[in-house]
């Protein structure tokens, strides 16, 4: 990615530190799509062996206390799913404000189409999971949004895996619904999932704000600072009863884009975001995200007939449905609408095939869709085991069949780029 190759120039200097290596290879979309499966892997392998209560019991460690009134102390599952996630949401709000401001969502023309796939891509499962559970009524139905998320982070890994000559127009499809879609889906988490709010520790958490803001826009880093405010942020979000990830993507969003004095040009060098990005993105990828994985994967399956009931439970099939069908469907559906009914029309170097694969690759839920399983049925444990079921299970079926299908796509780009070099070598013989 272009902003992320000029802001590793930056910190070039660090590079040659162990710890800046290990920063680098952190900062690979494959290596962090790798920590996460392998997270979520060490999860379920734990959860079903003889070792199971060793780990229900470490999620439910209590860390942290109650501090002049202020509820934090959580187990250490709540810590991964309030606090760190909050890391990685801040990553989030950190490119959703770099692509509104010089990014592919500044250009209505260049963002019809990503943006439709993004609205259709979670009506459709929306609408599934409804579909497969309202018979089930009004409490099993809360997770209409379960389905309607995107994992970007595993989507981008498995697509940087298999795609070698792919055309770039296709990642940048990708990118951009993802982003779209995690805004959907911070809204949503925001609107439907927060629990009755508190406005008197919602305005407390202005004050932090405003003055990260006020710092980053005057364009100063200093971390004694920053991160103090960031925490106090997240710490009066949190008591105010909106999910406390809000607040990180707020904390990104005052982080200025544009460098001081310029248009916005690449060749000026990264902004603020863009360097805060390359800072964080190996704490989020190699750290946040890994650990949440590793705390809401892990359910006990009790064996291959277990595994096949689960998936009978109506929460499951409409995770499922949503995940491998919906979102295809939406995507796919919509782009082309929207193609055929308005002047947008899909890059020239892409064909409707390759909309499906990215839409393939959309129904990876993984993170996000695990969080809104959390807070749609916080009180009712036995659902959350299907979610993470279908989930899982849908992600897996999503990621094969996206794989499959780019991967024979990107034999087809190989071969044709294979001509056209012999063509031109013929061309240049003659």
């Amino acid at each position: 990615m272009t902003g992320r190759e000029s802001a590793e120039t930056v910190d070039a200097q660090h590079h040659q530190t162990p710890m800046g290596r290990l920063a680098e290879v952190l900062r690979r979309d494959t290596v962090g799509g790798f920590l996460l499966l392998g997270a979520a892997l060490l999860a379920l392998v734990w959860a079903n062996s003889p070792w199971s209560d060793g780990y229900e019991a470490l999620g439910g460690t209590q860390v942290g206390a109650d501090v002049f009134g202020l509820h934090l102390d959580l187990s250490l599952s709540a810590w991964a799913a309030d606090g760190l996630l909050a890391i990685f949401f801040f990553v989030v709000g950190l490119e959703l404000k770099r692509e509104f401001v010089a990014g592919d969502l500044r250009d209505p023309r260049r963002a019809a189409l990503p943006v439709a796939a993004a609205v259709g891509g979670m009506m459709v499962p929306a609408a599934l999971f409804i579909a497969v559970t309202y018979r089930q009524g009004a409490d099993a139905m809360q997770g209409w949004a379960i389905p309607a998320a995107t994992d970007i982070a595993f989507a981008i890994a498995i697509l940087a895996v298999v795609a070698t000559h792919l055309p770039v127009a296709l990642r940048t499809f990708l990118l951009t619904l993802a982003v779209v879609d995690d805004l959907l889906a911070i809204t949503i988490i925001a609107v439907f999932y927060s629990d009755s709010i508190d406005l008197t520790f919602l305005g407390l958490a202005v004050i932090p704000l405003v003055l990260f803001a006020i710092l980053v826009q005057r364009r100063i880093t200093s971390w004694w600072l920053l991160v103090p405010l960031a925490g106090l942020t997240w710490t009066f979000v949190h008591e105010s009863g909106v999910h406390a990830t809000v607040a990180g993507v707020l904390l990104g969003f005052t982080v200025p884009v544009l460098r001081a004095g310029t248009t916005g040009d690449r060749d000026d060098g990264p902004g603020l975001a863009e360097r805060f990005e390359h800072t964080i993105r190996p704490l989020s990828s190699g750290v946040a995200v890994p650990v949440f994985a590793f705390f809401a994967a892990g359910v006990a399956f009790g064996g291959v007939g277990g595994l096949v009931s689960a998936l009978q439970e109506p929460v499951a099939m409409g995770i499922v449905a949503g995940l491998v069908i919906g979102k295809v469907v939406g995507i796919f559906g919509t782009t082309w609408l929207v193609a055929s009914v308005t002047p947008a029309s899909l890059d020239s170097s892409l064909k409707w095939v390759d909309v499906i694969g990215a839409a393939m690759l959309a129904g990876i839920g993984f993170t996000v869709s695990l969080l809104i399983g959390e807070l749609a049925f916080a009180g009712d444990p036995d659902r959350q085991e299907y979610v993470k079921v279908g989930v899982l299970f849908g992600s897996v079926v999503s990621a094969t069949l996206a794989t499959v299908l780019l991967r024979s796509r990107n034999r087809h780009y190989r071969r044709q780029h294979e001509h056209e070099v012999r063509d031109r070598s013929a061309l240049s013989v003659e």
